[in-house]
């Protein structure tokens, strides 16, 4: 069995209404994103667990609908967590890649990481 991860980054804004919210959650802020996508398989005849080319292409789509947005906009995302990114991700690639195993959102300068394993909720 093989692993194969390829990441992409993305800058996005949001706000987090919460029930008990700090101030500066209310506001509109931004944060620099880093999603890492993991596919898990057996190489094919051609000895690929995926094309990369098709990988790329998968995971392009999706950061076009989360760079340079703000994120309480993104239709079946909201609210913005960690924990929402992740799985917005994985039902984004899940019909198209049967192989997925895992969506990791990072928020690197904070040193924070949700990691989702499916299936899709």
């Amino acid at each position: 069995m093989w692993e194969l991860s390829r990441s992409f980054g993305f800058e996005a804004a949001h706000t987090l209404a919460r029930a008990v919210a700090r101030e500066a959650s209310l506001r509109v802020h931004g944060h620099s994103y880093r999603a890492e996508v993991t596919l898990r398989g057996v190489p094919d005849a051609r000895g690929m667990v995926v094309d990369l080319g098709v990988f790329a292409e998968k995971l392009a789509a999706v950061r076009a609908a989360l760079d340079h947005r703000m994120l309480d906009e993104v239709p079946g995302l909201a609210p913005a967590t960690l924990e929402n990114l992740a799985a917005y991700i994985w039902r984004a690639l899940a019909e198209d890649m049967p192989q997925l195993a895992r969506v990791s959102v990072h928020r690197d300068s904070l040193q924070e990481t949700c990691t989702y394993f499916g299936p899709a909720p």
